[in-house]
Order: C-alpha cells, then sequence, then structure tokens
C-alpha cells in the first residue's frame, strides 16, 4: 500500500516504520502524504490500541530531503513553497499523532533531526537508543526550525533548551535528551528493540480511553496555543526561504562545504 512506509501488526499495537532508509529516512513529499494518511488511517482504527513510530534502518529521520527540493512546488516568486508542504502535510501529522485517541511512541533508533524530531516530539512517550540524538539543523542552512520544533522542545525541557537548539543547530545526544526531558527512556543500543516492545505491549492491553483522557488533558494545558505556533512557522519560512542566506545554505549543503552567511 505504501512505498515510504512500513506497518507491522504487534497485537493490537501497529509499529509504523519510516523506510527511506538509503536516505537516513528523510522526510520528501511522497513520505509527508503518506505518513499522513496512515496516521489518520490507525488513528480512526478501533482495532489498534497503541501505535510506534520508529525508523528503518540506522536513523528515525534525518529531516527534509535537501536533495529533493527540485521536485518541490515554487511560488509565483520561483521561491519554495515551504508553506503548502507545512500546512497541508507536516502540521496535519503532527496534529494527528497529538491527537490520536490512543498511546503513541516514538523509537528513535538513530538521528531525529528536523521534522523527523517534531514527529518525535510530537508523540506521547519517547524511548531513544544510547547512541541516538536530536537536532535542529535548520540554522545551519539558513531557515528557522518548523514543524512545531520550538512548541514541543520548550513544552519537554524550556524555552532555554529551544533557543539553544534552534541558534547553535548542534546535536542534543541521548543522555543530554533524558536529562532535559526531551526524551522518556534510553536504553543500551542491545536492550533497545525489546523495551520499546515491552512497552507497547503494555500500552495496548492498557485501558485506552483513560490514555485518551489524559492525551486531551496535556493538549488542553501544554500545546493550546499550537495551532497559532504552526501558522506562525509556516509564514516564517515561507519568508526566509526567500532570503539569500538559505540559497547558500543550500548550496553549501549539497556541495560539502561550510556556508558562507551574509545575513540577507
Amino acid at each position: 500500500m505504501y512505498s515510504t512506509i512500513e506497518l507491522e501488526s504487534r497485537g493490537a499495537a501497529t509499529i509504523l516504520r519510516l523506510n527511506r532508509p538509503e536516505a537516513l529516512n528523510a522526510f520528501n513529499q511522497a513520505l509527508g502524504e503518506e505518513l499522513l494518511d496512515a496516521v489518520r488511517t490507525l488513528s480512526a482504527d478501533d482495532s489498534v490500541r497503541a501505535v510506534c513510530v520508529t525508523g528503518a534502518g540506522r536513523a528515525f529521520s534525518s529531516g527534509a530531503d535537501l536533495r529533493d527540493l527540485s521536485a518541490r512546488p515554487l511560488t509565483e516568486g520561483g521561491h519554495l513553497d515551504v508553506y503548502t508542504m507545512l500546512t497541508e502535510y507536516y502540521h496535519p501529522i503532527l496534529g494527528a499523532l497529538r491527537e490520536m485517541p490512543k498511546p503513541v511512541v516514538a523509537a528513535i533508533n538513530g538521528p531525529a533531526a528536523g521534522i523527523g524530531c517534531s514527529v518525535a516530539l510530537s508523540c506521547d512517550l519517547v524511548v531513544a537508543t544510547e547512541s541516538a540524538y536530536l537536532l535542529l539543523a535548520f540554522v545551519n542552512i539558513g531557515l528557522v526550525p518548523d514543524g512545531g520544533a520550538m512548541a514541543l522542545i520548550a513544552a519537554r525541557a524550556g524555552a532555554s533548551r529551544a533557543a539553544e537548539m534552534a541558534l547553535l543547530g548542534e546535536r542534543v545526544n541521548a543522555s543530554e535528551a533524558l536529562r532535559s526531558g526531551l526524551v522518556t527512556t534510553v536504553l543500551p543500543d542491545d536492550e533497545f528493540q525489546a523495551g520499546v516492545d515491552e512497552l507497547v505491549d503494555r500500552l495496548a492491553s492498557g485501558p485506552t480511553r483513560s490514555y485518551a483522557g489524559a492525551k486531551r488533558q496535556l493538549n488542553a494545558w501544554a500545546f493550546a496555543g499550537i495551532d497559532e505556533q504552526l501558522e506562525l512557522e509556516a509564514r516564517l519560512q515561507q519568508e526566509i526561504a526567500a532570503s539569500a542566506d538559505f540559497t547558500e545554505g543550500v548550496t553549501a549543503f549539497l556541495e560539502k562545504r561550510h556556508p558562507s552567511f551574509g545575513g540577507t
């Protein structure tokens, strides 16, 4: 049914696996479309009582696929149309994960960067391997964080951590992510899968309506302004996608060199 994700049944649970391992599960348009469809389908399926989101291969997700930019639509001004991708695909994915009336576990099996970081932090519980890390690399290509990253990080770990990740664009390793509250549990790599399976099985056999009610409470308190934040991010990102620094950032990335930003 899908070409960029896999669904695996595990009793009353479903494992949703991002499946572009050759690209470290980077998001292209197909992955965005298919993930949105899958999350909505699982949310509406009463036979599914827990969901686990993870990645195939050695990454959770490396974020947006910069090598896919030529296939993305453009605005009338000839700039990359990031607003449409964010509002039609990424934002609905994040909202569907937060509002799904059943528990969702993110199993971070490697890098979780950019929109991959946001997807992971939109889940209810986040389990990471010792070798995993979180990263907001937007600043490294001259963009601002999107996908609700600032709100999600601030809600879990505070504004200082959100600012640090956004402005410095440096990795937060699993142990530091655990100390700051970004992830729930860190497991040794060789114990990771067994630990995730045990947690997902426990949730799938638990009181589903209780879980759904707890999620509604948390959404009302910690994420009450998330829709306005997402709209702000999308508008800002569209504005900055027209900047010279963004063009330089992407060019430098593709040419595997350090960017030379001019502040414009």
